[in-house]
């Protein structure tokens, strides 16, 4: 089964339809965030390398069609006009790293109306997880302040492939390295971890556990202090440390209980043991809130390790984003429900200095000042310049991060800049709304 299959029903159902009634003309989606979460100042755009390396792909091929088949259960030559379908349109996006608001197009896709609704729901599902988890991850660094942070998430995300994800996205924000050897080895990035409680109960002794890991791993080493008694494994690992003369950077970590009265204890007994350089490592179930408390607090701990509410981004796990016909055959459209209405026409984002965005129409000069957010990344069907670097997207997140508000930078009670529109924008959509009103 191909990815072309990983969609919804009703996207094969209209692309089916549109190529029966033969409407091929060109159409417009804008994939956005309609707003943020609660706890959000911003969002960080992520997902968009693995969704150009999709539709790089995008092929209805036989399978694909006789799958389509039997899910509808009708005969095979009912689907056959979606066989050979490609993607061949244009693709103007936010670049991954950037910072981005509610009511901004992350994306936006131009291609033959069956080709461009046909690939909805996997861009969604890309974008929509990818943002989510980066934009947690963020908050992280922002908590973390500068001292080094480390994806532990693996075991509790949903899914092997949306931990490789994960990694990733960390990485992308300023992470320091991944417990995911897939992900390490994949991506370049550093592969950090230490050993489980298991490994220390397999031993008839917690020194006896310690001294065989060093044995097997010369190089730094963090022990993990906490099976038993912390204030003990602390004393054991200082030991061992002493002992086998293990050189600088080795660390010890903390798991569970009052992690900040726990560092304090243990930062006194290896500096008294003369191991000032031995690291403290904090893990279990921290997120921004918990390392933001701990930096707040100035406990001694030097790096974190963070897991199960990153990888899920446990309190935002997803978000309200839409992928929304904007244009069809040069005629802007609009949705008008409730607290759901959208604005016409291709769109681009100009950015001024302090987060003043305005979200104009996509031919529109850039007002003075400022610069347009998205670019064309894709052209029938074919990227327009090599893969973006991981490295790249990390550059343009610190510039953005820097640059952000300090309200909306907040962990508590954030305050995300609103975007502005253009008058041409607001025009066209009064006339839209307009002419769909006489319609009726």
């Amino acid at each position: 089964m191909s990815q072309v299959t990983t969609t919804d029903l009703y996207e094969v159902t209209m692309a089916l339809s549109y190529l029966r009634e033969d409407m091929r003309a060109r159409a417009t989606f804008s994939l956005f965030a309609r707003d943020l979460p609660p706890g959000r100042g911003f969002l960080v755009a992520a997902g968009l390398e693995p969704a150009l390396d999709y539709l790089s792909r995008f092929r209805v091929g036989r399978s694909d069609v006789q799958d389509f088949a039997e899910t509808l259960r009708r005969p095979v030559g009912d689907l056959a006009p979606l066989h050979g379908l490609s993607f061949d349109g244009e693709v103007r996006a936010v670049p991954e790293g950037r910072i981005v608001l509610a009511g901004e197009p992350l994306l936006e896709v131009t291609a033959p109306l069956p080709q461009a609704q046909l690939v909805e729901t996997y861009l969604l599902s890309l974008l929509c997880h990818q943002t989510a988890v980066a934009s947690k991850a963020a908050r992280c660094v922002l908590a973390a302040a500068g001292r080094p942070l480390v994806d532990f998430s693996l075991r509790r995300t949903h899914g092997p492939e949306a931990g490789v994800q994960a990694a990733r996205l960390c990485a992308l924000v300023g992470f320091a390295g991944t417990s995911n050897v897939a992900a390490a080895h994949r991506y370049g990035i550093p592969a950090a971890g230490t050993m489980a409680h298991s490994y220390i109960e397999a031993f008839g002794s917690e020194e006896e556990a310690f001294r065989a890991f060093a044995r097997t791993h010369p190089g730094p080493v963090t022990l993990l202090v906490d099976t038993y008694d912390t204030d003990r494994g602390v004393a054991t690992a200082a030991r061992v440390f002493t002992d086998l003369r293990l050189g600088p950077r080795c660390g010890i970590r903390l798991d569970s209980g009052d992690l900040g009265a726990l560092a304090r204890r243990a930062r006194a007994a290896l500096d008294g043991a003369g191991l000032a350089d031995v690291r403290i490592i904090a893990s279990g179930g921290l997120d921004e809130y918990g390392v933001d408390t701990l930096v707040r607090e100035e406990a001694p701990i030097d790096a974190y390790a963070v897991g199960t509410k990153v990888g899920t981004a446990a309190d935002a796990p997803y978000l309200d984003m839409a992928y929304k016909l904007v244009e069809y055959d040069g005629r802007p459209v609009m949705k008008l429900s409730s607290a759901k209405a959208t604005a016409p026409g291709p769109k681009q984002v100009f950015r001024g200095p302090g987060f003043h965005d305005v979200v104009a129409l996509a031919h529109e000069e850039p007002p003075g000042g400022t610069e347009p957010l998205l670019r064309t990344v894709m052209r029938a069907g074919l990227r327009t310049e090599p893969p973006d670097t991981p490295a790249a997207a990390r550059e343009r997140f610190e510039e953005d991060l820097a640059a952000l508000p300090e309200e909306a930078r907040r962990i508590e009670r954030p305050v995300p800049p609103v975007p502005a529109a253009t008058t041409r924008l607001a025009v066209l959509t009064s006339l839209v709304r307009h002419r769909i009103g006489a319609r009726k």
